[in-house]
């Protein structure tokens, strides 16, 4: 007579030996992956969350990571990755030049953010995970996980004390933020992400807004550069990662469950290593002056994002969609006061 207690000692034994048996059988998935960010980023941004999963996988799966432009360049990663040259993708949707109407939000999206949190919030409680999804859906490629990075500040050669100072001024800085900082002299310059350094050092470029003073340690540009402007024209950086919709249709559930948990363990990671790194520099960094432009002449610069906003809300249906949510977040926000929001 079978107790239930033998019953369940028996499934005990053979479950793990049963599922360990067809898993031995198959041969190792192996992805390709490829960052925007430059090795010595990498190392913060992506690297933990990668090797994590490998180490969980183990020989069920393996991802191979490459830097910034090792495959192909930046400018070319959603097409490489729809056609299945790379497995998966961490950008932001504006630098892999994403052919979806979510793109011109990816990166800096001006003022669209004041802190770090609210990129998760925009996404988890306000919608934007349900749009990102459907667009992506459209081109074959899945849209897994979005997550905040750092603010986006000046860091310059020369001083910026006001609007004045900013004309004429040669930036490496994201697409869409280079098309609302043209208004204000600002001449935005594309360049491959690891040329940036040695073209501040020759002055082909006069400085860089593509980041807070975190990264601009860790990667060098501190090194060249001689002056961080404290205001900034968002609050985060919007960034994803990406995968080729075949490959993620063909993992097994558990392994995207494992995937989503270490793209959110990279999330979680940033979230403090930028948000103490930022402060941390300002007070102890030894590089770079801070200079400050004054409240009321930086209003102009933020109530230009308001007619910005309405700019790219008229191009689409989706991008009004995504405009109205984050209007709605950000009046909120304001309504809610402080902490998150003062003045």
């Amino acid at each position: 007579m079978t107790t239930r207690r033998k019953f369940i000692q028996g499934a005990a034994v053979a479950g793990p030996a049963a599922l360990a048996t067809p898993a031995l059988a198959q041969s190792t998935i192996k992805w390709r992956m490829q960052t925007y960010a430059g090795a010595a980023l990498a190392a913060e941004v992506i690297d933990p969350a990668i090797k994590m999963f490998n180490q969980i996988a183990g020989d069920r799966m393996q991802i191979e990571l490459f830097y910034a432009d090792q495959l192909v360049p930046t400018g070319e990663l959603f097409q490489a990755m729809q056609r299945g040259t790379i497995d998966a993708v961490q950008s932001d949707d504006d630098s892999m030049a994403s052919p979806t109407e979510v793109t011109v939000f990816g990166g800096y999206f001006p003022f669209g953010s004041r802190y770090s949190l609210d990129v998760p919030v925009l996404f988890n409680q306000y919608g934007l995970n349900e749009i990102w999804d459907e667009e992506y859906s459209k081109v074959g490629v899945k849209h897994i996980s979005a997550g905040a990075w750092d603010p986006c500040h000046f860091a310059t050669k020369d001083p910026i004390n006001s609007l004045a100072d900013l004309n004429g001024k040669r930036i490496f800085t994201f697409p869409t933020a280079g098309r609302f900082l043209s208004q204000f002299g600002v001449v935005p310059v594309n360049l491959p992400w690891e040329d940036i350094e040695v073209a501040v050092q020759t002055g082909e470029l006069d400085g860089i807004a593509w980041s807070g003073i975190t990264e601009d340690y860790t990667v060098g540009w501190a090194d060249v550069t001689n002056y961080f402007l404290t205001n900034n024209i968002s609050g985060a950086w919007a960034g994803s990662f990406f995968a080729n919709m075949d490959r993620w249709n063909e993992l097994p559930e558990d392994l995207q469950t494992l995937f989503r948990v270490c793209c959110d363990q990279s999330h979680y990671y940033r979230q403090w290593w930028y948000w103490g790194g930022e402060a941390n520099l300002r007070v102890n960094g030894d590089k770079l002056k801070l200079t400050t432009i004054p409240d009321e002449e930086w209003a102009t610069v933020e109530n230009a994002a308001q007619e910005f906003w309405e700019e790219i809300a008229a191009e689409s249906d989706v991008k009004r969609r995504v405009v109205d949510i984050f209007k709605k977040y950000n009046a909120d926000m304001v309504k809610a006061g402080r902490p998150y929001r003062y003045g």
